[in-house]
């Protein structure tokens, strides 16, 4: 469940009033990338809901928010949650959801919180209010002494400094209601939502070009197109390795017949794993065999399995 969350990345955080638009809202959210949603208890049309979604799209992971008490837990967790979310840390809310088979992620923003929920065998902590307690400076700072913790930070990240939380390795996901406002939701602005949402994941998983690779018949002759291209460039540096001259960091010459009829184009994203999720779920098929990991377990390298032009494509870690 975690490992999910991780790669869908953006966590919406909703207030829901009218529960005859929670099934639209959903929609909205899954037609634009993210199929998940923290629906809190803040108003009474929470537990009903969680329900109608739950049913509606299973495949979603629906989990309840501003859970304070135990009976909250209880109804979130028959209603169809996946998960539970707290604004601070309750120690019997969150043994009732350990000894409930339901994930638990209270916010604490001190170490103290933090022993308390390590205490208890959590991995993962909300950080509420994010930008109030500190932001990523003060995630950083805690992180520290704890090394296997992750942090799901949640309130005010917008689209202008989510970049700066989910590019951190201590970030298991980031939550935001930026893109389900309250009055989006009122006006049923369903597309409106769904635009923000694919905004967001593009942000998120950051796509830009790492470099072009370039096939050549052998090395001689991949030495002698690295220095064309450092000639037709204003005299750019050239550098060779084992499979490869390079003429500045953006071309890379191989010294044979590499992937690709033509090559291979590398696209640098924020996150290798978040990006083969998403891109998974618009069809787009990996040659599983051609990842290579980091050594925290996380991917750092994977082809497409299809061909573009006569180029190989692969995603690579920045």
């Amino acid at each position: 469940m975690l490992k999910k969350i991780s790669d869908i990345g953006i966590v919406p955080v909703i207030k829901i009033n009218d529960v005859e638009k929670a099934v639209p809202l959903a929609k909205a959210l899954i037609d634009g990338g993210l199929p998940i949603a923290e629906i809190t208890f803040r108003t009474e049309a929470a537990e009903e809901a969680i329900k109608r979604v739950s049913e509606a799209f299973p495949e979603m992971l629906v989990g309840a928010g501003t859970v304070l008490t135990i009976e909250q837990a209880q109804r979130a967790k028959n209603a169809g949650a996946k998960f539970i979310v707290s604004p601070g840390f309750n120690p019997k809310v969150v043994s009732w959801c350990l000894e409930n088979d339901i994930i638990p992620t209270p916010g604490c923003t001190s170490p103290t919180e933090i022993e308390q929920a390590l205490e208890l065998g959590l991995k993962v902590v909300k950080f509420f209010p994010a930008e109030q307690s500190g932001g990523i400076d003060k995630i950083k700072a805690l992180s520290a002494p704890y090394g296997n913790l992750k942090f799901i930070p949640t309130g005010g990240i917008g689209l202008d400094n989510l970049t700066t939380y989910i590019t951190n390795k201590k970030i298991l996901a980031c939550g935001g209601s930026f893109m389900v406002k309250e009055d989006y939701i009122e006006n049923g602005e369903w597309d409106k939502i769904t635009e923000l949402t694919k905004k967001a994941v593009s942000i998120m998983l950051g796509f830009e070009i790492g470099h072009i690779g370039v096939n050549t018949a052998d090395a001689a002759e991949a030495s002698c197109v690295a220095v064309k291209f450092a000639k037709a460039f204003g005299g750019i540096e050239t550098s060779e390795g084992n499979s490869s001259f390079w003429a500045g960091k953006i071309i890379e010459i191989m010294k044979g017949k590499g992937k690709g009829v033509n090559g291979h184009i590398a696209i640098k994203t924020n996150s290798v794993d978040r990006a083969v999720y998403h891109l998974k779920a618009q069809g787009i098929e990996f040659d599983e065999s051609s990842a290579l990991f980091n050594a925290d377990g996380s991917m750092k390298v994977i082809f497409f399995k299809d061909e573009i032009a006569g180029f190989a494509l692969h995603l690579l870690q920045k």
